[in-house]
């Protein structure tokens, strides 16, 4: 017989703020609530069980019998509910102050609701950086579970992670677990013999050791092919036999009854890291492409798995270089996460209401939730509503704030900062009904436009750029896979063509983008972006100056650059108004040829408003539909254009000083998800363009209104957290 050893199972649940509600509603049926059925037969089984508070808040609205259940279970002792970082953030991107605040918010959640001795957590996403320590024990943690790899890394070897670690930081001490990669590929995608036979000859080379098997809930039930082969298949049930049928040597047990039984392994010292494949997502595509190029060359020499233990990829936080579009909600984020630092530690006439900033600070947490700000074999950054829920929760604890200080009913400013970390100056330009962000730096661009009432953020784009999996698109990688696989394994195309809508972006999708083109160019080279640019204005470096007045602010650009290789200079105004929902853009362009035209185009993109849906269209000035929000329009000399979102409740009417050429299109990217790579819009393009002749002096102008009106929108700003403030 095998010589006794602990196994602890440890199962993290998540769905990110923001998913739909189908998909809650689903991932609950085919995941959590079978394998709880399953599970409750088993009455000498434990498990460590880790639900994101997000996805609990959910379940315990949605199927509070589900929580109740489990609350029944931890007072068995069956389960051993671990916390967290509250709405499941990666820990790297906060400060301290949310770090602690996350984790002590969440602890308390679990304690009162479930009867739960909170003392483990997970760690979102595994990512790991050794100043955490500080916190987490600061927090009330005791311990968390990581990946071997992060061991590794360290310079141990398998022999030597067989039970838990203890490390420090700042005097602080913590244990930590490595989670078994090989258990997390066998489990559920092995056979349950496979695992014990594993689990045997770790028992024989380290007998009274403790194995970690910690993943995602979601694969047992969720992940594309699972729910027939875990319960129809009836692979769980097998394997939980499997388990009671060898628990005389091998032990169910959880982390806290292995810290509480089994002493320490030794000490160690973690560098940055995270689990294997999440450091492979982090790096730039070219360097992954070569990565994965010089893998499969050396995987099969009998040097590589010596080699291998010594090989790392990129670091988490580069995610906010990979995708600047990161960068920028963690920007805001930020700001935010000040202002309510700083709120709390001003001096305040009359006492703060402390019920508007505890829903102030649940919202900037929920706007911290993860799986927005990076991408892997998750849809992430690429699916626009978890971008859109990021900004909604961001945008909500502004509003709050705003009425926790108690700002008049109509108000305006504009403030100059590094906002976005990268050592040059942004400006917000803001009122009660906008926020606009402007980065003078990266060509004039506006690259943030909040629309207050239905917390919206605009320009919450994604430009398309080069990923390492579209080798396996453009090669059709042999066609899909239908068996049962780890994500990381499976290859699904959800549409076809997929090799042919393959595009990328020379530059950020924002708004405000000057551009200069061909006199005849086609809609379909603009679209497409073979149509040469003749001007180094669209990330060129434009001077600003504010004008305030009481109730009107003007941030003003301007730029002496070049044109079809000759100088020019392109000024821009952004004009706002106290208690307005309509921004107002001038262009003035002097030192044209006055011997002909010039074709100039204002780039703009409108984020959120997806086509090809009926209650979503462009309208003409009359207020007529004139095609779906994916439609290309080339539409020449007319007044204005609008864009129209009934579900999102926002009309945008744009309007010129002068009869205007429009061209619109939609921008898709080609990204990949769990189910498989798909084809998933971003923003819609509407850009107006115009065969500039200038007058005697060589100048052009015009004036380009963009006026917003939510009045559709039927109590959006009923918000929880509001509702609960009022």
């Amino acid at each position: 017989m095998p010589h006794p050893i602990r196994l602890a199972l440890v199962l993290h649940n998540h769905q990110p703020v923001g998913n739909f509600e189908h998909v809650f509603e689903q991932a609950y049926q085919d995941s959590y609530l079978p394998f709880l059925d399953v599970f409750d037969r088993y009455d000498s089984l434990k498990i460590t069980l880790h639900v994101s508070g997000s996805l609990m808040e959910w379940i315990d609205t949605s199927h509070s019998e589900y929580v109740d259940r489990l609350a029944k279970l931890v007072d068995r002792g069956r389960i051993e509910i671990i916390g967290g970082p509250f709405y499941e953030p990666i820990l790297a991107m906060l400060p301290s102050r949310d770090r602690v605040g996350q984790i002590r918010s969440y602890t308390s959640w679990l304690e009162n609701r479930l009867g739960a001795a909170v003392r483990g957590m997970w760690t979102p996403e595994r990512v790991w950086e050794q100043t955490y320590t500080r916190d987490l024990v600061e927090a009330g943690i005791e311990y968390t579970v990581l990946d071997d790899f992060h061991f590794k890394n360290a310079g141990l070897v398998e022999s030597q992670l067989a039970g838990h670690f203890l490390t420090e930081d700042d005097g602080r001490v913590m244990s930590i677990f490595p989670g078994s990669e090989r258990l997390r590929y066998l489990i559920p995608f092995g056979s349950p013999e496979q695992t014990i036979e594993h689990l045997a000859g770790i028992s024989e080379r380290h007998p009274d050791s403790v194995v970690v098997f910690g993943d995602d809930g979601e694969k047992f039930g969720t992940w594309p092919g699972t729910h027939k082969h875990v319960y129809d298949d009836g692979w769980l049930a097998k394997f939980f036999d499997a388990l009671v049928a060898n628990q005389d040597w091998l032990h169910a047990t959880t982390l806290a009854d292995a810290v509480d039984n089994v002493a320490p392994a030794g000490r160690i010292y973690l560098p940055d890291g995270s689990y294997r494949e999440m450091t492979e997502w982090a790096m730039p595509a070219e360097r992954l492409t070569e990565y994965e190029r010089l893998v499969h060359e050396i995987e099969n020499d009998p040097r590589w798995p010596g080699l291998r233990g010594f090989v790392r990829g990129g670091f988490w936080r580069n995610f906010k270089v990979k995708y600047p579009e990161s960068s920028e909600m963690y920007s805001r984020m930020m700001l935010l996460s000040r202002r309510i630092e700083q709120i709390e530690a001003a001096d305040w006439d009359e006492p703060l209401d402390e019920q508007l900033l505890e829903a102030a600070r649940t919202e900037l947490y929920r706007g911290q939730c993860n799986c927005a700000y990076w991408h892997g074999a998750f849809g992430g950054i690429y699916l626009p509503h978890l971008r859109n829920a990021v900004y909604d929760r961001l945008i909500a604890a502004d509003n709050l704030l705003d009425r926790l200080e108690r700002r008049p009913e109509h108000w305006i400013e504009a403030v100059a900062d590094d906002f976005d970390f990268d050592g040059r100056q942004e400006i917000c330009l803001a009122n009660d009904k906008l926020v606009a962000m402007v980065a003078p730096s990266r060509g004039g661009q506006l690259y943030e436009l909040d629309v207050r009432a239905i917390r919206h953020n605009l320009l919450a784009t994604l430009a398309r750029r080069p990923e390492a999996y579209h080798g396996k698109v453009l090669a059709g990688a042999g066609g899909d896979r239908s068996d049962v696989a780890s994500i990381h394994d499976r290859v699904v195309f959800k549409q076809e063509g997929l090799d042919r809508m393959l595009q990328y972006d020379a530059h950020p999708r924002k708004s405000l983008l000057d551009r200069f083109h061909d006199d005849e160019v086609s809609l379909e080279a603009i679209a497409s972006g073979e149509a040469p640019q003749h001007g180094d204005f669209v990330d060129g470096q434009y001077d600003a100056r504010v004008r305030r007045n009481p109730d009107r602010v003007q941030i003003q650009l301007s730029r002496a650059g070049r044109a079809y290789g000759k100088p020019l200079r392109i000024t821009k105004g952004l004009t706002l108004d106290a208690g307005s929902s309509t921004l107002e853009i001038v262009y003035l362009l002097d030192g044209l040829p006055r011997d002909g035209s010039t074709h100039f185009s204002v780039e703009l993109n409108f984020a959120g408003m997806p086509g090809g849906i009926e209650d979503r269209y462009f309208c003409d000035a009359k207020g007529h539909a004139i095609g779906d929000l994916g439609t290309r329009l080339d539409l020449t000399n007319i007044d204005g254009l609008g864009l129209v979102d009934q579900w999102l409740g926002i009309d945008v009417a744009l309007k010129a000083s002068c009869l205007t050429n429009f061209w619109t299109y939609p921008v898709r990217t080609v990204s990949q998800s769990e189910s498989g790579f798909e084809l998933v819009h971003q923003s819609v393009v509407v850009q107006p363009h115009w065969h500039v002749r200038p007058d005697a002096r060589g100048r052009w102008t015009v004036t380009l209104r963009m006026a917003i009106d939510t009045s559709r929108a039927k109590n959006h700003d009923e918000h929880p957290a509001v509702a609960a403030a009022t």
